[in-house]
């Protein structure tokens, strides 16, 4: 018996709308990582960009856990000596792009390399409830109902 690997002819990628208002950030994270990557998918092939195209929306009502709201920080260098900047994740969701923690979350569940830029292009995310994504008619993934601890309130 071979093992079965997929060839790009044969690859079917979906469209999958999740609402990540009062979702745990984690939870939501590892379950879109997933999807992106195409291991929820029988036909899933290591070295194939086999996963669906995943939207999320209310990106800015994601729950953290515990106290990440203020502990959870996000460094980045800006090249000069000196240069290390930080900013918590409260500070992100409370800015003008609160989609970012979510990206980043996801980002950094993805293997890095050329597989993985490529996976990520397949992600939207969104701070609000609007899209333009309804011409390829997105199946709705309720992840909240899944589990009880996949959603939280404030």
């Amino acid at each position: 018996m071979n093992t079965y690997s997929a060839k790009a002819s044969e690859i079917e990628k979906k469209w999958v709308l999740i609402d990540a208002e009062g979702v745990v950030l984690g939870r939501l994270a590892s379950r879109v990582a997933n999807i992106l990557r195409g291991k929820t998918k029988t036909t899933y092939t290591p070295h194939m960009d086999c996963g669906d195209n995943v939207i999320i929306i209310n990106a800015g009502k994601i729950h953290l856990t515990g106290k990440k709201l203020t502990d959870k920080v996000y460094y980045w260098h800006t090249g000069y000596p000196g240069g290390i900047k930080e900013r918590t994740a409260g500070k992100i969701l409370d800015g003008d792009h609160p989609e970012r923690v979510v990206t980043k979350a996801i980002e950094r569940m993805i293997p890095r390399g050329p597989l993985g830029r490529q996976q990520m292009k397949n992600l939207r995310v969104y701070a609000g409830a609007e899209h333009g994504h309804d011409a390829q008619k997105p199946e709705v993934l309720d992840l909240a109902s899944w589990n009880p601890k996949n959603k939280r309130e404030a």
